[in-house]
């Protein structure tokens, strides 16, 4: 990614309830011009639709917009069948998708869907096992013979598709390493920001295994999920008492979010609204107002 620039995303729901809401989010999204809408996955909730399905429609529906699974729930979704999902939104859409790729969480509820229960080390150990894999089965050539740990692929047909960008959500030590050594950015958990204290201690995890790797670490840009409210006049205080980010006002959130990038090396920002303020007036401010205000502040230096 360029110096200075960042990319802006949304995350809609993907409730059955919100279909209507979240079509008419992305819509706006994509007229405004956001790089990317985000989905989550948790395919043992009834209420749920499925990730994948719900981002080829939205695809179906927009021109420009990528669309990604925030992040994609590695151990339900095996990894060839998730190359071959990616490669054909790839294909069908002109390349606009991101492969967001998680080691696992909720392991009770991945058992109940028949799945079987990983350690924390062999999740992980999958995890990068499923990078290579992924990566092999994109690009064209030869076919594919693969004998790993977790995967055995005989003479399977790479699709002649480029590899989407991979984006983790890794939280531990091992799978923060795995995201330096094989990743294209980095989605901090528990909606941590660029001053909080996950940030500063696992940053330097990726980059460590980055170099080791041969790797440069700005390979690896940092792309926030970022909750907050989006207030008519600014607030007095835009963060809480222990530092977390609150919102403000159009003006404060392009401040705050071209001092991240600018200071801090930011790569990128889903918005995710909340607060008072409705959440399709919230999500068309982010796309119309506060993205295009920072890449112009950006511009600017």
């Amino acid at each position: 990614m360029p110096e200075n620039t960042a990319r802006f995303g949304i995350g809609v729901s993907n409730a059955v309830r919100d279909i209507d809401q979240t079509m008419e989010i992305v819509a706006v999204a994509d007229e405004a011009g956001l790089d990317h809408f985000s989905v989550s996955d948790h395919p043992y909730v009834g209420r749920m639709l499925d990730a994948y399905s719900l981002v080829g429609v939205a695809l179906g529906r927009t021109r420009r917009i990528s669309g990604m699974v925030n992040v994609s729930n590695l151990p339900t979704r095996p990894a060839p069948m998730l190359a071959r999902a990616v490669t054909s939104l790839s294909a069908l859409t002109g390349g606009r998708v991101v492969l967001g790729l998680g080691a696992g969480g909720s392991w009770d509820d991945i058992a109940r869907l028949g799945f079987p229960r990983l350690s924390g080390a062999e999740a992980v150990r999958a995890f990068e096992e499923a990078f290579g894999l992924i990566r092999s089965l994109t690009g064209g050539g030869d076919p594919v013979s693969f004998d790993g740990e977790f995967y055995r692929l005989d003479r399977v047909d790479p699709a002649p598709v480029a590899a989407p960008p991979i984006w983790t959500g890794s939280v531990g030590a091992k799978s923060l390493a795995v995201t330096g050594r094989q990743a294209d950015g980095w989605i901090p958990g528990h909606a941590a920001d660029w001053l909080s204290t996950r940030y500063r201690e696992s940053r330097p995890i990726i980059d460590e295994a980055a170099r080791a790797a041969g790797r440069d670490p700005r390979a690896v840009a940092t792309v926030y999920n970022l909750p907050g409210r989006i207030s008519p006049t600014p607030l007095a205080a835009t963060r809480d008492a222990e530092g977390r980010w609150l919102g403000g006002s159009v003006e404060q959130w392009v401040s705050e979010l071209t001092g991240a990038v600018l200071e801090h090396g930011a790569g990128g920002f889903t918005y995710f609204p909340v607060g008072d303020v409705p959440i399709e007036r919230a999500s068309a401010l982010w796309a119309q107002e506060i993205a295009p205000g920072v890449r112009e502040a950006l511009a600017e230096h």
